[in-house]
């Protein structure tokens, strides 16, 4: 069962600023990710269910990160039906990411006051998502969305929170045009969590996610000062 409420993981997502995300069907290297991660300075990470007993690799990294990782935060993604997402909630998910936008999951989610984030790609998606209660919405894919889109919606609809998914590169330039474009975080799989013939490199890893968290605190101060 999750340990946070939905507004502490919202509040923890906008205070960070990056949820990294990956997938491994290898648990013991999945825990070795996840304390790169963490070790990098991130506190909300997103497992994806992709492969085959995806479930059974996610519940062990759970129990590695209350063991080990305190104050982290671990979500689920790729769900895409209510009974993925109840199945991941009862192994402890602390949140819901989603490709699409669909009822049934906000239900699931809402029932058990855990954060779920729908993917949309349109203003009026997210006017729906926002409806069923969601607090940050996932924008998906990103690389099909450009940083004026979301500069556009935020006149009209300040209260909007977006986390824009793929697509996202983590150099200054790519982030400070998301950030001042008004995103509250984003996610990002393989530009942070790089494998070279399957091997990962755990300490490039834990290196991407710091300069990349310092590049968004740099960016946010930035856009407070100015």
């Amino acid at each position: 069962m999750a340990r946070k409420t939905r507004i502490d993981v919202a509040l923890t997502m906008e205070a960070t600023g990056l949820i990294p995300l990956f997938y491994q069907a290898d648990a013991a290297v999945g825990k070795k990710i996840l304390d790169s991660c963490y070790a990098g300075g991130a506190r909300v990470i997103e497992f994806t269910n992709r492969g085959d007993f995806a479930h059974e690799v996610f519940a062990e990294l759970v129990k590695h990160a209350h063991a080990a990782l305190p104050g982290l935060i671990l979500g689920i993604g790729s769900v895409t039906d209510a009974g993925t997402a109840a199945l991941y909630m009862q192994l402890g998910a602390e949140f819901i990411v989603t490709p699409v936008l669909r009822e049934d999951i906000a239900i699931a989610c809402n029932r058990r006051k855990v954060l779920w984030l729908p993917g949309c790609q349109t203003l009026t998606e997210i006017s729906k998502a926002e409806e069923l209660g969601a607090e940050i919405v996932k924008l998906f894919p990103g690389e099909s969305i450009n940083p004026a889109f979301i500069a556009a919606i935020k006149g009209p609809c300040p209260w909007t929170k977006v986390m824009p998914t793929g697509g996202v590169a983590m150099d200054p330039e790519s982030l400070a045009t998301w950030f001042k474009a008004g995103v509250t975080c984003v996610g990002a799989g393989s530009k942070l969590i790089k494998a070279t013939a399957g091997e990962y490199d755990y300490k490039a890893i834990e290196q991407s996610v710091s300069e990349a968290l310092q590049h968004i605190k740099i960016i946010r101060g930035a856009r407070v000062s100015g």
